[in-house]
């Protein structure tokens, strides 16, 4: 065998190998997803649904029911449930899966995790054709269950869920976040509540309540410790101010414009109170629940979602009864720069859909995803939290109406604190909004967080904060999240996305790749060159 045939049979071997080496890295991607003309029921599929519960074991339940119920009306359809404690080890183990084709087929999660998941071609399938197919589509002729249709799904909720120029998602439930209060101590310092709050309101109080008696004992409380105002999520704290002051945090292309005036102007703010004592976070402290049930906090922000562990007769309490104390439980919107123009963040997970190569096991997942949206699963999981229902056909049955109406009646199912955080949201669906969603959204939302809990932990140290350390500081979240504030982050598409570096294996194979075309050239060369002696 003479030289040229060698160097061919090498380059045929390692050609072979290259849709190896594109698969190993997701960079292959799978075939769009077409809807079946029809749902081949003599098949029998095993589909995956990860979902997030921490310790109410009674949304473990619901999940539980649904899928029973689901496998009766679709005995061939096994759907296997796995749940996480939180949604960021969904989010990281689901970008983990995304190379091997391992991911779920359903998945609680937020569309910031979303545009990310889209880093791959083809793995999230897009739901348009489907919410409004005639027959698998939201309430199709051919669907086994009382759905309801894509007009019947809150319009600002489903909105909520395009990425780019489509729906990847559907809304599973919604919450935004509440200020819940310490009424009791808020009168005993001499202050009337009023029914909008007030950065301004909310600081001050905080800096009143920090008055000690003779013996080192707040005033307020009699107790040695107190935090006046503790925030449980600093990136919605961060997200929130900039919105209500109209200044940039990112745009819908992915140009990041949180590093601003406001932002460090509020960051000065928030140092000032951190520096006394008045406030802290969930990170730096523990939760604000636990705090503001054994009288040590007086404004808790935490989601309504986390109603039921606010307040004295709170069922989720997390504390031990001798620590409780008895005080009166207001709930009010967050802060606000304009009271007159509440704005408040809409949150609450939503679903989405992997794609498989098996567009049958496509449609079976779509089918559960769309049975989350019945009326029963819908009402029994809002009523184990300050959640809302996310469609119109749910919040206006008779049974969601007769919960709502009967707030206070006992401190479970109808505990007045998680009703009175559910009828916050209902009344507020137009006062809420969401950032733009692309790829490294997630990223942004993190850094936004980070700087607060930086300066609140710098001035718990005693450490100067100054103009040289905010430029330090707005340097270090953009290195640690490798923010683009040079121009576009990564677009929706993920047409710019960095699924990072090669494995091993991929990186020897593109260098004996590139070897053998210096071989072949050489060779080339040097046949050339002893015809030329000739």
């Amino acid at each position: 065998m003479n030289l040229r045939r060698k160097n061919l049979s090498v380059v045929l071997a390692l050609l072979f190998l290259l849709p190896l080496l594109a698969g190993c890295h997701g960079s292959r991607g799978m075939d769009p997803f077409v809807i079946p003309e029809n749902f081949d029921t003599s098949r029998n599929y095993e589909i995956t649904f990860w979902a997030k519960n921490d310790t109410n074991k009674t949304q473990t339940n619901i999940y539980e029911k649904a899928i029973a119920d689901f496998q009766t009306l679709y005995p061939n359809i096994k759907v296997n449930l796995r749940l996480y404690t939180d949604y960021g080890k969904i989010y990281n183990d689901v970008i983990t899966n995304i190379a091997t084709r391992t991911t779920p087929n359903v998945c609680i999660t937020y569309p910031d995790h979303i545009a990310t998941y889209l880093s791959g071609v083809n793995t999230v399938v897009p739901l348009d054709d489907l919410m409004v197919h005639p027959t698998y589509g939201l309430g199709g002729s051919e669907v086994s269950f009382d759905a309801p249709t894509k007009e019947e799904i809150i319009p600002k909720f489903l909105g909520e869920c395009v990425i780019g120029d489509a729906h990847y998602a559907l809304p599973y439930m919604r919450s935004t976040e509440a200020c819940y209060v310490n009424k009791t101590f808020v009168e005993k310092l001499g202050y009337k509540l009023p029914d909008k709050l007030t950065w301004e309101f909310i600081w001050e109080v905080s800096e009143a309540a920090m008055a000690k008696d003779a013996d080192g004992n707040f005033k307020v409380n009699g107790q040695k410790v107190l935090i006046p105002f503790i925030y449980k999520s600093t990136d919605n704290m961060m997200i929130q101010r900039l919105r209500q002051s109209g200044a940039g945090y990112s745009t819908e292309n992915g140009e990041i414009l949180i590093f601003n005036d406001t932002t460090t102007e509020f960051l000065y703010e928030i140092s000032g109170h951190a520096a006394t004592g008045a406030f802290s976070t969930f990170s730096i402290s523990s939760y604000p629940a636990n705090f503001l049930n054994a009288g040590q906090c007086i404004f808790a922000i935490d989601s309504t979602a986390g109603a039921t562990w606010m307040g004295t007769d709170a069922p989720l309490s997390d504390i031990s009864e001798e620590n409780l104390v008895r005080f009166e439980t207001a709930v009010r919107t967050i802060p606000q720069v304009d009271p007159e123009n509440p704005v408040m963040i809409s949150q609450g997970p939503s679903m989405c859909v992997f794609n498989k190569d098996d567009p049958q096991e496509v449609l079976a997942s779509w089918l559960f995803a769309q049975f989350m949206l019945t009326d029963e699963v819908q009402i029994a999981y809002a009523q184990t939290e300050g959640y809302v229902p996310v469609t119109s056909k749910a919040q206006n049955t008779a049974v969601y109406k007769d919960y709502l109406a009967r707030s206070g009646e006992d401190n479970a199912l109808h505990y007045d604190v998680k009703i009175k955080a559910t009828k916050l949201l209902l009344d507020n669906v137009d006062n809420t909004f969401v950032t733009p969603v692309f790829n490294g959204s997630a990223s942004l939302r993190s850094a936004s967080g980070q700087m607060i809990e930086n300066v609140t932990k710098s001035m718990r140290r005693k450490e100067k904060v100054d103009d040289a350390y905010m430029e330090k500081l707005q340097n270090d979240v953009i290195s640690l999240y490798r923010l683009n504030v040079n121009g576009n982050a990564s677009s929706p598409s993920g047409e710019k996305a960095d699924l990072g570096p090669l494995p091993v294996t991929a990186k020897i194979l593109l260098g004996a790749l590139g070897s053998v075309w210096l071989l072949i050239g050489a060779g080339a060369l040097a046949q050339k060159v002893k015809k030329s002696r000739k």
